[in-house]
């Protein structure tokens, strides 16, 4: 679509400059789009459009003109215009206004264009118990579920620490995003990330009454670091023997140089 756009004006002889600009923002914040011209001027018009919509025009030192009732009226009273630069602000963000936006002069062949998207605010996820798969599990390991809801173009990942477990990318608007984790145990390193490319939101696992807690013991540990601890163990083990074994040794030798220095007077 905006490949088609770029090929129609540049027919119709009209430069547009750079590649097309991409603006994000969180819904509820205010968003400025650069005009990308330095100062408007003496009478000439800048037009904004919202696809081939337009919605606001302004001259230099002169009242901005919004149509607030183009766009099916969804930027009526949130929308400022600089009368210096061109620039467009919209006020109070809505997902709606995510779209291509374009600017023109009157006195300029050339047109800029910036892409906008406006996410949904995230919710903080929300972790709990699997209570179906944990109750049929004959097994001690349990099942945790994170979920979201009223979410789209996020993703919903489990960490431990630092390291990614498992992630499923949600694209279309969801009422309820779910996303399972099978643990033996649990301790405080886990925790439940929901992001878009700009925000995200964290829930960690303190909450762990929801499977036992990871015992600080060897069973709990991972295979490598066991396998060390039961050969430092082991080597710990022998020292101790070889300590015993060399102290019988010298007490045995001194008895037999005591024997031999003073022998028994019974002859």
């Amino acid at each position: 679509m905006i490949v088609f756009i770029c090929l129609c004006l540049c027919q119709a002889g009209v430069f547009v400059a750079d590649a097309v600009k991409s603006e994000s923002v969180t819904e509820g914040e205010s968003v400025s789009l650069n005009s990308s011209f330095t100062q408007i001027h003496r009478d000439e018009e800048i037009n904004w459009k919202f696809g081939d919509i337009l919605i606001a025009k302004v001259k230099k030192n002169k009242e901005s003109k919004f149509f607030g009732d183009n766009a099916e009226g969804r930027f009526r009273d949130r929308l400022k215009l600089d009368h210096q630069t061109g620039s467009l602000t919209i006020i109070n963000s809505r997902t709606t206004d995510s779209g291509l936006y374009t600017v023109s002069s009157s006195e300029r062949d050339m047109i800029n264009m910036i892409n906008l998207t406006v996410y949904a605010r995230l919710p903080v996820p929300v972790i709990s118990s699997n209570s179906s798969l944990n109750s049929s599990s004959s097994s001690s390991s349990c099942s945790l579920v994170c979920s979201a809801v009223n979410v789209s173009h996020v993703t919903l990942s489990w960490f431990k620490g630092n390291s990614v477990l498992s992630s499923i990318r949600v694209s279309d608007l969801s009422s309820r995003s779910d996303l399972l984790l099978h643990l033996e145990c649990v301790d405080d390193s886990y925790s439940c990330v929901l992001n878009n490319p700009i925000r995200n939101q964290t829930q960690h696992l303190y909450n762990t009454q929801l499977c036992h807690t990871c015992a600080r013991c060897v069973c709990c540990c991972g295979f490598t670091e066991a396998v060390i601890r039961l050969a430092l163990s082991a080597l710990v083990g022998v020292a101790t023997v070889a300590v015993l074994v060399y102290d019988i040794r010298s007490r045995s030798l001194q008895q037999k140089k005591s024997v031999q220095k003073y022998p028994s007077n019974s002859d």
